[in-house]
């Protein structure tokens, strides 16, 4: 106690920077850098923006967090390093509780919804905007009631541009055999894919002119299923991203792929994105293990076959699949110099593994040198899971997701589960900063939430058996809605008393899985608008397995479901 309430009075170093926590807020970090708690339980974070006073502003995963706006502002008047004001600000409709995307450029603080961008001039010393609030863009499609893959991230050219990611909706082009977006086993990709005319690129925008719609774009590059992570890089003068590819190869063509290829050989691709680029997708995906971009199935690929991919840029960096939410260049002078103009990367972590533990959850460091990697990607930050190996994603006790840096040059990162939000700082010699401070670091590579996955030693069904319901809920459910049934916090929602498993409705029940569903939809006081795909395919025995399993298990109570209530569901649905 007497050494914390020491520390705590020291106030601002040498170097003007607050005190640190003393255990780095949780955080492992290269040796130098060190760490404090800013903001703790903000509300579900997503991206963040730090102004030239400070003041952090911070964009929210449900519309207002049910208390006044969809955005936060936070300011330290202490001079601590620790917030002590936190408002509410920002009357705008969110239609997901995914939405992305918050950047201060020129003035301006940009942020989005799942459907639009806006932006309010910000007022030297005002914390809360006072301007009006513009309207730049509306994604005008009709998505329905469906928000997947479709949240506008955003970066700034310097020159009068924002450019905006247009993601795709479905997995690889499919065609579907019901009105959902969802995917079916086996179907194929419809080629050539329509959905390239409107989504799977990124387009550019002028900044100067308010209430746009996407025909008054242009189509900047295509053939990139979903940017979440992108920014603009000054040193080349050119954008990049950090790319979710497809999904599901193992449930959707269990013939062709094993658990385990599935968990790994999906590349998150770090790309750079020149105009008129095409990356491929959906008719391709660069397989990690290989390093050459193979066929999807849906194409008649196996995962060996290259075909037309040849013709596809390829990505400067191939990351496991980590689930990757932010980018950011880095232009300060705080840290050591290897640093300066290289690329940090926010994961988020995955949620398509399973039986293997989910991966990700950590921040990634990529060094550059004249616009180039100039070296493997290394591990910056981590600590966050809180637990291993993880099991569901939900079980994370952080998940990165949102970078900013600050006007000194310190790094600020928020988190998605609880609203945590730290500083990391250098504090060591950064004239004898080198590779041996990395050492720490390295060593964490071989946590199971990073490491390369051993087929059978990482396998966790590994030796476990299960009855005929379970096996059917692990080889099509488990990867959404988690090994505990408590889905994975973000996307799916939990099965665990839910009023949707154990209600006395059977019949939505079972039609939820002949249909599959989009959401959004309420479970257990909280929205969730994934999209589930459709089971009909399965027997009517398999369904009444899976849905006995369901309803009794995961803490729940209920009644069986018969073959013969299937099959009686299945001619009216």
């Amino acid at each position: 106690m007497v050494f914390l309430v020491t520390v705590s009075c020291k106030g601002l170093d040498n170097n003007g920077l607050p005190p640190s926590d003393v255990d780095n807020g949780g955080l492992f970090l290269p040796d130098g850098f060190e760490a404090l708690v800013v903001a703790d339980s903000t509300g579900r974070a997503r991206h963040i923006a730090v102004n030239d006073n400070g003041d952090i502003y911070v964009k929210l995963r449900y519309h207002g967090d049910r208390s006044g706006g969809g955005n936060l502002a936070l300011r330290d008047t202490t001079n601590d390093g620790k917030v002590d004001i936190m408002q509410n600000f920002g009357d705008y409709v969110d239609e997901g509780h995914l939405a992305a995307g918050m950047r201060i450029h020129d003035g301006y603080l940009y942020f989005s919804s799942v459907r639009n961008v806006y932006r309010n001039k910000l007022t030297p010393g005002d914390l809360i905007p006072q301007s009006e609030m513009e309207l730049i863009l509306t994604d005008d499609h009709d998505h329905g009631v469906d928000h997947w893959h479709i949240t506008k991230a955003m970066a700034f050219d310097g020159n009068g541009n924002i450019y905006v990611p247009f993601g795709s909706p479905s997995n690889s082009c499919q065609e579907m055999l019901i009105p959902s977006l969802a995917s079916t086993t086996g179907a194929p990709g419809l080629d050539p894919c329509p959905e390239l005319e409107d989504h799977g690129g990124i387009w550019r925008f002028d900044l100067n002119k308010t209430e746009q719609t996407q025909e008054d774009g242009e189509l900047f590059a295509t053939g990139i299923r979903n940017a979440v992570a992108v920014d603009w890089n000054p040193v080349d003068d050119n954008l990049y991203a950090v790319v979710h590819d497809r999904d599901n190869l193992q449930v959707l063509f269990p013939e062709l792929f094993s658990p385990w290829q599935n968990a790994w050989i999906v590349a998150g691709e770090f790309i750079r994105v020149t105009e008129g680029s095409n990356f491929g997708w959906p008719y391709c995906f660069y397989n990690k293990m290989q390093e050459k971009k193979v066929l999807n199935p849906e194409y008649g690929g196996d995962g060996n076959i290259v075909g037309r991919c040849s013709e596809f840029e390829d990505p400067i960096v191939a990351f496991p699949r980590f689930a990757p939410n932010d980018l950011l260049f880095y232009q300060g002078d705080q840290f050591p110099d290897r640093y300066k103009n290289g690329a940090f990367i926010a994961f988020h972590g995955s949620n398509n593994r399973t039986p293997y533990p989910q991966a990700g959850f950590f921040v990634a460091f990529v060094p550059f040198e004249n616009g180039e990697p100039s070296g493997d990607w290394e591990i910056f930050a981590d600590g966050f899971t809180g637990m291993e190996p993880v099991s569901s994603p939900g079980d994370a006790e952080y998940r990165p997701m949102g970078l900013a840096e600050g006007p000194d040059g310190t790094l600020y990162l928020s988190e998605s589960q609880k609203g945590k939000i730290w500083r990391i700082m250098f504090k060591g010699d950064k004239n004898q900063f080198g590779e041996s401070n990395l050492d720490n670091m390295e060593k964490r590579k071989m946590e199971t939430h990073i490491r390369t996955p051993d087929p059978i030693e990482d396998n966790l069904d590994k030796g476990l058996k299960f009855g005929p319901g379970e096996l059917v809920f692990n080889k099509y459910c488990r990867s959404c809605h988690g090994t505990d049934g408590k889905g994975d916090d973000n996307f799916f929602p939990p099965l665990n008393k839910s009023e949707w498993v154990i209600g006395g409705d059977k019949e939505r029940l079972i039609s939820t899985i002949l249909n599959g569903l989009e959401g959004p939809i309420d479970v257990k006081g909280r929205t969730y608008d994934g999209v589930m795909p459709s089971f009909r395919y399965l027997s009517d025995e398999e369904i009444a397995d899976l849905l006995t399993f369901i309803r009794q298990n995961f803490g729940n109570n209920a009644s069986e479901i018969r073959s013969e209530e299937v099959n009686e569901a299945r001619k009216f649905n």
